[in-house]
């Protein structure tokens, strides 16, 4: 498994933020979102292949008291190597967030599938992006992942939303699956800096209250900034 790094923080995202974590962060991706925030995995990955009981150990150096380990990427769901890794970690006892584009799916041993569904707005042109724009659109949303997901496990939805048009996509986006709970919808403004994060959350937040999603903020950036590790 292609791994970018390791490392122990605070999850900065979604109904578990704060929480004291290890973090495995996969490298490859099947998508190339223009906004990734994390283009070592995706748009120039990088990484050293490591074998399952190299991760584990690893996470058992890191992991101290904690007990919450976050798989993410890139997007881990393209490994094989996923299903073993998170057995071994249910065997230790640890709780398993996985972060994925919902594109993918494979029978691992998860607590909260962290899905976050990429809108039509996160296609990259294709002045920077080449054959990957069509690439990304063909691929990235994927209905049948999306219902064995939220079918098979605890779940969030987290949407990027960089302008209200977005705000509207995730409306339709929902329509077409009624099954999903509205409580577990989280909209999380795009941006990687402070004074951009504040300027969406002045209009996505009153968004949010308004139409009974959660908003989430991007607390690792405040705590932070955006840096590797973190």
């Amino acid at each position: 498994m292609r791994i970018a790094e390791i490392f122990s923080s605070r999850q900065g995202e979604g109904v578990l933020t704060g929480t004291p974590s290890v973090f495995v962060r996969a490298s490859g991706c099947n998508l190339r979102c223009w906004f990734c925030d994390t283009p070592y995995t995706s748009w120039q990955p990088e990484g050293e292949n490591w074998s399952v009981e190299q991760i584990v150990a690893e996470v058992a150096r890191l992991r101290a008291d904690v007990r919450h380990v976050v798989i993410t990427g890139g997007e881990p769901m393209l490994y094989a190597e996923l299903v073993p890794l998170c057995e071994h970690l249910k065997t230790a006892d640890l709780h398993i967030t996985i972060e994925t584009a919902g594109t993918v799916d494979q029978p691992v041993a998860c607590d909260l599938m962290s899905i976050s569904p990429k809108l039509a707005s996160s296609t990259p042109p294709a002045a920077i992006a080449g054959e990957w724009t069509g690439r990304h659109e063909r691929d990235r949303h994927q209905p049948d992942v999306i219902r064995r997901l939220i079918a098979d496990y605890e779940y969030q939805l987290k949407f990027v939303i960089d302008t209200p048009a977005d705000c509207e996509a995730v409306q339709q986006w929902l329509a077409e699956f009624p099954q999903a709970d509205r409580s577990r919808v989280l909209l999380m403004p795009q941006g990687i800096d402070l004074t951009t994060l504040g300027q969406m959350a002045s209009w996505l937040e009153p968004y949010c209250e308004q139409h009974g999603f959660v908003f989430c903020p991007r607390k690792h950036i405040e705590w932070y900034g955006a840096t590797r590790g973190t």
